[in-house]
């Protein structure tokens, strides 16, 4: 990769305009994905009359948050109400930019990177925004001055905060194998060698499994368990409020698949086709892991949740990282 690229600051102001644009996109139809592909593995049609075969129905459900009044309780604190799905959507937004799509493209006497910015640290900065949108559903429930949304927030704290560790510890054999934390610089020695899902599968499952837990993805949606806890943090709602807490959900979920392909899965590599569309595909096969799943596993139970999940997942991810390191020393 060059090191001293010339791109002006507007191409990547077009970029990051360009990205955030694509990932909304991307969000609102993979809505209609997840609707349609449960419709059709529990013998139903799902969404089918906003437009042919429902292709209108992402734009009729933004148009029904927007024009939905938005009420609030009496007694909630404000601007932290106000600010919490912002900041939800915000930090979900921004930790794509660091995700790679492609390689280097000229164009004229100006060179063009397929990332909005590449960071040294950009796995660090990735985890890190992760963690800022952690405030964002913990401030939200407590702000709603609602004991359910309380008690959701309470969940969705523990959970993330919990599987957080296993998801770091168990992409440490890729920064071991890669020797970087840069992600352009995984995606590229990946490339160079053989695809990282091969010699760190364990660490993949454990990612994958973690992944789920983090997007609060079934069978992990115990903070918004409705049977319990009305809806969870989110409980007290409405409108675009509500709307930007399922976004910042369903973009997370889309920046952890991004994230596993750059790690496991070569990036934006592939034979014959171009490196974005490489990037697509994987990125569309796992987003489809996801929704599978589910469509497949039943929910746990709080307990169960907290005894089987973590307590598994740490001592494997840990166990991953530790024989990584041996292979390396001893290679």
């Amino acid at each position: 990769m060059p090191e001293d690229l010339n791109q002006p600051w507007w191409i990547d102001a077009i970029k990051a305009a360009l990205i955030v644009n694509l990932v909304l996109f991307g969000f609102a139809y993979a809505t209609w994905l997840e609707r349609k592909l449960l419709g059709r593995m529990q013998l139903r049609y799902g969404p089918n009359r906003a437009g042919p075969f429902g292709l209108l129905q992402p734009i009729a459900d933004l148009v029904k948050l927007i024009r939905k009044q938005s009420f609030y309780p009496s007694h909630a604190i404000g601007l932290l109400y106000f600010a919490a799905p912002v900041v939800a959507g915000a930090t979900a937004l921004a930790a794509f930019s660091v995700i790679p799509f492609g390689g280097v493209w000229h164009w004229g006497p100006y060179d063009v990177s397929g990332w909005v910015v590449d960071v040294p640290i950009g796995l660090l900065l990735l985890f890190a925004l992760g963690a800022v949108g952690i405030y964002a559903f913990l401030v939200g429930g407590w702000s709603s001055d609602s004991k359910f949304s309380l008690l959701g927030s309470m969940r969705t704290a523990a959970q993330l905060v919990s599987y957080e560790v296993s998801l770091a510890l168990s992409v440490l054999g890729v920064v071991l194998t890669a020797e970087s934390l840069s992600l352009v610089d995984i995606a590229e020695k990946q490339q160079e060698t053989i695809w990282y899902a091969g010699p760190q599968f364990v660490g993949l499952l454990v990612f994958l499994i973690a992944g789920v837990a983090e997007t609060n993805r079934p069978p992990f949606d115990l903070p918004e368990a409705e049977t319990e806890l009305v809806a969870g943090y989110h409980t007290e709602y409405s409108g675009m409020r509500f709307g930007l807490f399922s976004m910042a959900e369903y973009i997370n979920m889309i920046t952890l698949s991004g994230l596993a392909v750059t790690l496991f899965f070569g990036g934006w590599g592939g034979p014959f086709l171009p490196g974005p569309v490489w990037f697509l595909v994987k990125l569309v096969v796992l987003i489809f892991i996801f929704m599978w799943l589910r469509a497949t596993l039943p929910r746990l139970r709080y307990d169960q949740l907290m005894k089987f999940g973590w307590k598994v997942l740490l001592p494997v991810a840990t166990l991953n990282a530790v024989v990584t390191a041996v292979l390396l020393v001893y290679a």
